[in-house]
Protein backbone atom coordinates (compact mmCIF):
# COMPACT_ATOMS: atom_id res chain seq x y z
CA UNK A 1 0.00 0.00 0.00
CA UNK A 2 1.28 3.38 -0.77
CA UNK A 3 1.93 6.27 1.62
CA UNK A 4 -1.05 8.15 0.61
CA UNK A 5 -3.55 5.54 0.44
CA UNK A 6 -2.34 4.28 4.49
CA UNK A 7 -2.88 7.95 5.34
CA UNK A 8 -6.10 7.78 3.49
CA UNK A 9 -7.09 4.79 5.24
CA UNK A 10 -5.70 5.88 8.36
CA UNK A 11 -7.71 8.96 8.83
CA UNK A 12 -11.06 7.12 6.98
CA UNK A 13 -13.22 6.78 10.39
CA UNK A 14 -12.45 10.68 11.70
CA UNK A 15 -16.17 11.79 10.30
CA UNK A 16 -18.17 9.20 12.44
CA UNK A 17 -15.48 9.60 15.69
CA UNK A 18 -18.64 10.21 18.01
CA UNK A 19 -20.70 7.71 16.92
CA UNK A 20 -18.00 4.88 16.80
CA UNK A 21 -17.19 6.06 20.41
CA UNK A 22 -21.15 6.15 21.24
CA UNK A 23 -21.84 2.49 19.36
CA UNK A 24 -19.01 0.30 18.79
CA UNK A 25 -19.12 -2.46 21.42
CA UNK A 26 -16.61 -2.88 23.84
CA UNK A 27 -13.94 -5.66 24.27
CA UNK A 28 -14.12 -8.28 26.51
CA UNK A 29 -12.23 -8.11 29.55
CA UNK A 30 -11.71 -12.34 29.52
CA UNK A 31 -10.31 -11.76 25.92
CA UNK A 32 -7.94 -9.50 26.43
CA UNK A 33 -6.44 -11.23 29.61
CA UNK A 34 -6.47 -14.42 27.25
CA UNK A 35 -4.32 -12.62 24.83
CA UNK A 36 -2.07 -11.29 27.09
CA UNK A 37 -1.73 -14.62 28.74
CA UNK A 38 -3.28 -13.62 32.17
CA UNK A 39 -1.36 -10.11 32.56
CA UNK A 40 0.42 -8.85 36.10
CA UNK A 41 -0.65 -5.13 36.90
CA UNK A 42 1.65 -2.82 35.15
CA UNK A 43 2.56 -5.17 32.62
CA UNK A 44 3.40 -2.32 29.56
CA UNK A 45 0.43 -2.39 26.70
CA UNK A 46 0.83 -0.68 23.40
CA UNK A 47 -3.00 -0.13 21.75
CA UNK A 48 -2.05 0.45 18.56
CA UNK A 49 -4.83 2.10 16.59
CA UNK A 50 -6.33 2.72 19.18
CA UNK A 51 -9.10 4.55 17.50
CA UNK A 52 -11.22 5.96 20.33
CA UNK A 53 -10.51 4.11 23.31
CA UNK A 54 -12.42 0.58 23.36
CA UNK A 55 -9.62 -1.95 23.93
CA UNK A 56 -7.74 0.88 25.60
CA UNK A 57 -10.39 1.06 28.36
CA UNK A 58 -10.45 -2.92 28.81
CA UNK A 59 -6.63 -2.74 28.88
CA UNK A 60 -7.26 -0.34 31.97
CA UNK A 61 -9.58 -2.39 33.66
CA UNK A 62 -7.09 -5.20 33.65
CA UNK A 63 -4.22 -2.84 35.06
CA UNK A 64 -2.14 -2.98 32.10
CA UNK A 65 -0.12 0.70 31.88
CA UNK A 66 -0.91 1.88 28.41
CA UNK A 67 -0.12 3.65 25.62
CA UNK A 68 -2.46 4.35 22.99
CA UNK A 69 -1.38 5.10 19.62
CA UNK A 70 -4.35 6.88 16.80
CA UNK A 71 -3.32 7.93 13.48
CA UNK A 72 -6.36 9.99 13.40
CA UNK A 73 -6.86 13.03 15.05
CA UNK A 74 -10.76 13.12 15.54
CA UNK A 75 -10.42 9.45 17.04
CA UNK A 76 -8.04 10.40 18.89
CA UNK A 77 -9.33 13.15 20.05
CA UNK A 78 -12.80 11.02 21.20
CA UNK A 79 -10.11 8.74 23.14
CA UNK A 80 -8.89 11.52 25.29
CA UNK A 81 -11.72 12.79 26.07
CA UNK A 82 -12.78 8.91 27.68
CA UNK A 83 -9.61 8.19 28.78
CA UNK A 84 -7.94 12.06 29.91
CA UNK A 85 -5.74 9.74 32.26
CA UNK A 86 -3.65 7.39 28.97
CA UNK A 87 -1.13 8.33 27.19
CA UNK A 88 -2.43 8.56 23.82
CA UNK A 89 -0.07 9.70 21.18
CA UNK A 90 -0.89 10.65 17.48
CA UNK A 91 1.23 7.70 15.52
CA UNK A 92 0.51 4.50 13.15
CA UNK A 93 1.52 1.55 12.55
CA UNK A 94 4.10 2.16 10.20
CA UNK A 95 5.35 4.53 12.17
CA UNK A 96 5.49 4.08 16.46
CA UNK A 97 6.30 7.39 18.62
CA UNK A 98 7.76 4.87 21.21
CA UNK A 99 11.68 3.72 21.50
CA UNK A 100 12.84 0.56 21.02
CA UNK A 101 11.68 -2.49 23.29
CA UNK A 102 9.62 -0.08 25.36
CA UNK A 103 6.31 -2.27 25.68
CA UNK A 104 5.40 -5.60 26.66
CA UNK A 105 2.61 -6.23 24.82
CA UNK A 106 1.08 -5.18 21.67
CA UNK A 107 -2.73 -5.29 21.05
CA UNK A 108 -4.48 -3.85 17.99
CA UNK A 109 -8.40 -4.26 18.02
CA UNK A 110 -10.87 -4.30 14.89
CA UNK A 111 -7.21 -2.78 13.18
CA UNK A 112 -4.20 -4.58 12.17
CA UNK A 113 -6.15 -5.25 9.02
CA UNK A 114 -5.44 -1.74 8.27
CA UNK A 115 -1.64 -2.43 8.47
CA UNK A 116 0.71 -2.22 6.02
CA UNK A 117 2.17 -5.23 7.49
CA UNK A 118 5.55 -4.89 5.45
CA UNK A 119 6.63 -1.80 7.06
CA UNK A 120 4.23 -2.25 10.09
CA UNK A 121 6.10 -5.79 11.51
CA UNK A 122 9.37 -4.69 11.46
CA UNK A 123 8.25 -1.45 13.38
CA UNK A 124 5.79 -3.61 16.13
CA UNK A 125 9.19 -5.44 16.77
CA UNK A 126 11.31 -2.53 17.09
CA UNK A 127 8.90 -1.27 20.40
CA UNK A 128 8.71 -5.11 21.91
CA UNK A 129 10.46 -6.49 24.19
CA UNK A 130 12.27 -10.09 23.44
CA UNK A 131 9.78 -12.55 23.86
CA UNK A 132 6.27 -9.78 23.86
CA UNK A 133 3.05 -10.94 22.82
CA UNK A 134 1.70 -9.80 19.49
CA UNK A 135 -2.33 -9.82 19.41
CA UNK A 136 -5.17 -9.19 17.19
CA UNK A 137 -8.51 -8.86 18.81
CA UNK A 138 -11.92 -8.58 16.33
CA UNK A 139 -15.36 -8.18 17.84
CA UNK A 140 -17.03 -10.05 14.77
CA UNK A 141 -20.72 -11.60 14.48
CA UNK A 142 -20.22 -15.59 15.16
CA UNK A 143 -21.74 -17.03 12.04
CA UNK A 144 -22.03 -20.57 13.67
CA UNK A 145 -24.92 -19.36 15.81
CA UNK A 146 -27.99 -19.67 13.56
CA UNK A 147 -30.03 -16.43 14.39
CA UNK A 148 -26.67 -14.64 13.89
CA UNK A 149 -25.96 -16.84 10.15
CA UNK A 150 -29.83 -15.94 9.42
CA UNK A 151 -29.49 -12.33 10.61
CA UNK A 152 -26.36 -11.79 8.26
CA UNK A 153 -28.21 -13.78 5.62
CA UNK A 154 -31.37 -11.43 5.61
CA UNK A 155 -29.40 -7.98 5.88
CA UNK A 156 -26.72 -8.85 3.42
CA UNK A 157 -23.23 -6.89 2.17
CA UNK A 158 -24.42 -3.82 3.18
CA UNK A 159 -24.86 -4.57 6.86
CA UNK A 160 -22.75 -7.70 7.49
CA UNK A 161 -18.82 -7.20 5.72
CA UNK A 162 -16.84 -9.24 4.79
CA UNK A 163 -14.17 -8.96 7.66
CA UNK A 164 -17.56 -9.16 10.08
CA UNK A 165 -17.28 -13.13 10.26
CA UNK A 166 -15.27 -15.28 12.06
CA UNK A 167 -14.89 -17.61 8.86
CA UNK A 168 -13.11 -14.78 6.69
CA UNK A 169 -10.57 -14.15 9.03
CA UNK A 170 -9.55 -17.46 9.70
CA UNK A 171 -8.38 -17.86 5.93
CA UNK A 172 -7.34 -13.97 5.54
CA UNK A 173 -5.01 -14.23 8.76
CA UNK A 174 -3.69 -17.73 8.40
CA UNK A 175 -1.17 -16.25 6.30
CA UNK A 176 -0.83 -12.39 7.63
CA UNK A 177 0.73 -14.82 11.11
CA UNK A 178 3.22 -16.87 8.74
CA UNK A 179 4.21 -13.52 7.35
CA UNK A 180 4.43 -12.18 10.64
CA UNK A 181 6.98 -15.25 12.17
CA UNK A 182 9.16 -15.51 8.82
CA UNK A 183 9.88 -12.08 7.30
CA UNK A 184 9.01 -8.99 9.80
CA UNK A 185 11.86 -9.65 12.12
CA UNK A 186 9.37 -10.94 14.81
CA UNK A 187 11.84 -14.02 15.32
CA UNK A 188 11.44 -13.57 18.87
CA UNK A 189 8.17 -14.71 18.92
CA UNK A 190 7.31 -18.54 17.76
CA UNK A 191 3.70 -19.66 18.70
CA UNK A 192 1.75 -16.85 16.44
CA UNK A 193 -1.09 -19.92 15.40
CA UNK A 194 -4.28 -17.70 15.09
CA UNK A 195 -6.28 -18.87 17.99
CA UNK A 196 -9.71 -17.97 18.62
CA UNK A 197 -11.61 -17.29 22.40
CA UNK A 198 -14.74 -18.40 22.96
Amino acid sequence: MKQGERLLHASSFGAAATAYAAHRPDYAQAAVRWALDEPAPGLRVLDLGAGTGKLTATLVGVGADVTAVEPDPAMLTELRRALPDVRALPGSAEAIPLPDASVDAVLAGNAMHWFDMAVAGPEIARVLVPGGILAGLWNVMDDRVDWVAGLARVSGSAAIGPRDTPASWRVEWRDQFRYLEVGSGLSHMRDLGLRTCG
